[in-house]
């Protein structure tokens, strides 16, 4: 019997990831190392079903792995939730294909890295509208997308492309196509140089590809983003999220227990920002926790995942998660104080604070906050205190 998912992330995070970590950030480059200890772990099919060779792995599980990974390099958890996002998108719609089920195959055996392109070049960030379409004949489709991010677009192995279902559809009539490596070409666009996340290079990209009908998710993407990927990228990057915030108010607790060791019988200063930091960490932890509680409750129900208050309450968690991560890394620099500001220290938070500050920008926390705010202007929320 294979070892746990979590230990084994974790000894892949510990010994590898953190390793190189500071050379990933410092050099903005795809975080090989650890990713190789990921693939050698069978990490990246873990959410797989056991029918086709994974280990069934539930979102529950593998958030805490994207929890564990950000603790030691946030970019290695934030690509590997983003490949999760993709995987999970192939294992709940793409099983009546028989395409997509040997792709979930090769996701077991083979340990293939997934990444997408769903922002567009002039549709200003908005997922759900795209001006790039599938132009199919004769079985095969040709695709063309100018795509403003495809984060570590050239290190992925396959690429979930979102278009519209043909030239003539509406913007909003969108599907998703699953292409590999061999089936596209990438030409770079835009550069990533970047405050944080800079080991996620999310570069913009041209992308051609050409490949056969049957690579077309069979459900529309409005579907698919409302039942699956929409919760899977709020729960996952909290998850991720959480782990930078637990690795910062770590470095805080140390710190305050050195002052602590050095004027024994006094309380030192930060002890109470300490405190506070703690708080909002375990708060954070607990809205994760029911929201995985939230979308395993609905999984198999469509009409529940579609609804507009599960909308709203994953909404609220990327939000509130998001705005969380930077008070609570704010509040463990002010602990460590200079210790904390200084890139070679021990206490340093300086990567956390950089990395925290992309969060509110990954899906603007304002657009999503316009999005609840629409929908709360028709939602009744009926929901008692314990649901």
């Amino acid at each position: 019997m294979s070892p746990p998912l979590l230990r084994r992330a974790r000894d892949a995070g510990l010994d590898v990831a953190a390793r190189h970590a500071d050379a990933v950030d410092r050099d903005a480059r795809f975080p090989t190392e650890a990713f190789a200890a990921l693939k050698a772990a069978g990490l990246l099919g873990a959410m797989v079903p056991r029918d086709f060779g994974g280990e069934g792995a539930t979102l529950a599980d593998i958030a805490a792995v994207c929890h564990e990974l950000a603790q030691h390099c946030p970019s290695t958890g934030m690509i590997y939730a983003m490949h999760q996002i993709q995987v999970a998108c192939v294992v709940q719609h793409g099983q009546q294909s028989a395409w997509h089920r040997t792709l979930l195959e090769r996701l077991a055996a083979e340990q293939l890295l997934l990444a997408s392109a769903t922002t567009e070049a002039g549709i200003g960030g908005d997922v759900r509208s795209s001006s790039c379409a599938v132009e199919a004949s004769g079985g095969r489709f040709r695709l063309e997308k100018n795509a403003s991010v495809i984060s570590y677009g050239e290190a992925a192995d396959g690429i979930l492309v979102t278009a519209r279902r043909t030239p003539d559809s509406p913007a909003s009539d969108q599907v998703i196509v699953a292409v590999l490596k061999d089936d596209c070409r990438l030409e770079q666009t835009v550069g990533w140089d970047t405050l944080g996340m800079r080991g996620t290079c999310s570069m913009g990209y041209r992308l051609s590809a050409e490949a056969g009908i049957e690579q077309i998710l069979p459900l529309p993407y409005a579907d698919i983003s409302a039942r699956t990927m929409l919760p899977t990228t709020h729960i996952l990057w909290a998850s991720m999220w959480l782990g930078i915030a637990t690795d910062a108010v770590g470095r805080a607790r140390a710190f305050v227990r050195s002052e602590a060791r050095r004027k024994p019988g006094a309380t030192p200063p930060g002890a109470l920002r300490l405190a506070e930091a703690t708080t909002m960490l375990n708060q954070m932890r607990a809205s994760i926790v029911g929201a995985v509680r939230q979308y395993e409750e609905a999984l198999g129900d469509a009409d529940r995942l579609t609804s507009m208050g599960f909308a709203v309450a994953m909404n609220t968690l990327k939000v509130g998660a998001a705005q969380t991560l930077v008070r609570i890394v704010e509040q463990a620099l002010l602990v460590c104080g200079l210790n904390g500001y200084r890139n070679d220290s021990e206490y340093s938070v300086a990567r956390h604070l950089r990395d925290a500050h992309s969060a509110p920008l990954m899906i603007s926390n304002d657009r999503i906050l316009g999005n609840t705010a629409n929908l709360l202007l028709v939602h009744k929320d009926t929901m008692g205190l314990f649901g």
